[in-house]
């Protein structure tokens, strides 16, 4: 039976890489794949939906029509791999009416496979949430992301257990390189033809990073 990965890019707080790592996940699975559908739920700019427009649809959480219509576009399993960039703003209402509906259950019933990408930080915030998702998610489906940008040194060790993908820091201005809105990841590796460069290999090593992280979801089936 054909499935749909739904991957969810989340956290409680600001500023911690999740549209960073939303554009870097939409533009592997859009190399790959030819086609994805990336989800904006954010207040602040810059957005998704800045990054990648032709790929990205906004939606929100704060009404129930808005809830519904998001969670009809996600349970579909039409083949066509979803992405959400989930503000921090939405996390707590966005993951209430997850476990209301029964939306892990109605995934598996429907072949849709949710995995959840946590993004790591340090503070009581992230943790008591981390721990409430580690009750609510099943464990291959909460990965643990771990952004050296963001957390500089070891994650708590709450959050080292489980799954988990790493994500090495750039330097400042290669960050504010890739933080320009009409840089694109594939395209700069397709144009790049100096492939030692740190950037070249960074963006290589993530796109290797989220092949790998397919491939177990794919064997979990």
């Amino acid at each position: 039976m054909p499935y749909t990965p739904v991957y969810i890019i989340c956290s409680p707080r600001p500023q911690v890489g999740k549209t960073m790592l939303a554009r870097l996940l939409s533009e592997f699975l859009l190399l790959k794949n030819g086609n994805v559908v990336s989800f904006d739920i954010n207040l602040k700019e810059p957005s998704l939906l800045e990054y990648l427009p032709r790929i990205t649809e906004t939606a929100d959480v704060i009404d129930t029509y808005g809830k519904m219509q998001l969670m009809d576009r996600l349970i579909l399993n039409d083949s066509v791999a979803k992405v959400i960039d989930l503000g921090f703003h939405a996390f707590d209402e966005f993951f209430k009416m997850f476990e209301e509906i029964g939306f892990m259950k109605e995934a598996v019933r429907r072949g849709v496979v949710p995995i959840i990408l946590f993004m790591a930080d340090t503070d009581r915030l992230s943790a008591r949430a981390h721990e409430t998702l580690r009750g609510q998610i099943p464990g291959m489906a909460l990965i643990t992301v771990d952004n050296e940008f963001v957390v500089r040194g070891e994650l708590p060790e709450a959050m080292g257990h489980g799954r988990m993908l790493r994500i090495s820091a750039l330097p400042p201005f290669l960050k504010t390189y890739i933080d320009r809105l009409n840089f694109s990841f594939t395209e700069y590796l397709r144009n790049e033809r100096d492939s030692s460069t740190e950037l070249h290999q960074w963006i290589r090593r993530n796109y290797l990073s989220l092949r790998d992280l397919e491939l177990k979801q794919a064997l979990q089936r």
